[in-house]
């Protein structure tokens, strides 16, 4: 792979996050390529812009032969969504190892994931402990680096209406004043802030495993 031409995998380029992160990172060229995973074609073009059609059970064949240096994985769903825990574990686990894993196989070397405040395989609460589960399966792979991210609830507009997130984005933009001291860290983040985030952290020639809290993720 040339070293001075870099490409990136998108997956979750639909979401909140990932749809905002994919016009980002056809804006700045740090990327000459970008592949964006996703089970339909997308509603517009770029010339450094490949959409890869893939369902993600086959999302291992799709990729092969690929050459991309970062992945980002902004995939995420509700249980209520998913329809059911095994489902919510597929999309929010399995699929997002299976590319990492697939990843390294073909060369790439940085890998950063949306995961989710409160994150912790030990936790009781059944989100939380998936998130905490891929997060130690990422950190324990032989990539140069990982990057988490942790935000809190995230403000912006989905395709996908959630009710509650929407009472609750409400809610706390009117509170937002109260969001201080311990609380801080819960403020709620815009998706635009998370997206930017991403990439300037796979700009970073740091190694290792690094998280990155709901409170950092609001200076960008």
């Amino acid at each position: 792979m040339n070293s001075t031409k870099k490409s990136a995998l998108v997956l979750g380029s639909t979401g909140l996050i990932g749809n905002q992160l994919l016009h980002i990172l056809l804006k700045d060229h740090y990327y000459y390529k970008v592949y964006a995973v996703s089970r339909h074609e997308l509603e517009f073009k770029n010339d450094r812009l490949v959409t890869v059609i893939a369902d993600f059970d086959n999302v291992d064949e799709r990729i092969e032969g690929l050459a991309f240096n970062d992945i980002y994985c902004c995939l995420g769903t509700t249980i209520k969504k998913a329809g059911n825990k095994e489902a919510f574990k597929q999309i929010d686990l399995d699929y997002p190892l299976k590319v990492a894993q697939k990843g390294l196989k073909q060369g790439a070397s940085k890998y950063l994931l949306i995961s989710a405040m409160g994150a912790d395989k030990k936790s009781t609460f059944f989100y939380n402990r998936i998130k905490g589960e891929v997060e130690e399966a990422l950190a324990k792979m032989k990539y140069r680096s990982v990057h988490i991210f942790r935000p809190s609830l995230l403000l912006g507009d989905r395709e996908e209406k959630r009710p509650g997130e929407a009472a609750a984005s409400v809610i706390s933009k009117l509170f937002s004043f109260a969001f201080v001291g311990a609380l801080k860290k819960y403020k709620p983040v815009e998706s635009s802030k998370v997206a930017q985030a991403m990439l300037a952290l796979a700009k970073d020639k740091t190694k290792g495993v690094h998280i990155h809290e709901s409170e950092e993720l609001q200076k960008y």
